[in-house]
């Protein structure tokens, strides 16, 4: 999820994974999967910066818990050993 201005200035938050398309007219335009678009103030290249540092955190999250699990049970097993 990232979060953008429209031009009004109300805040939303749009999931990154259902963006399909981003376009600049010369505002920037999200178009998601299923058709729906919003106009927003952040200009293009600062869209796909957020989409892609929000993707990084995903995956730096997925790391994190992996290397947990595996201390986890790696403890466990020493445990029961």
């Amino acid at each position: 999820m990232i979060f953008l201005s429209r031009l009004d200035g109300q805040q939303i938050v749009v999931n990154a994974d259902l963006i399909e398309r981003l376009e600049t007219k010369p505002d920037t335009i999200i178009t998601l999967v299923d058709g729906t678009n919003y106009v927003v103030t952040e200009s293009l290249q600062k869209v796909v910066a957020r989409v892609r540092m929000f993707k990084a955190s995903v995956l730096h999250f997925r790391f994190l818990l992996r290397d947990r699990d595996t201390k986890f049970t790696a403890t466990r097993n020493r445990a029961t050993d």
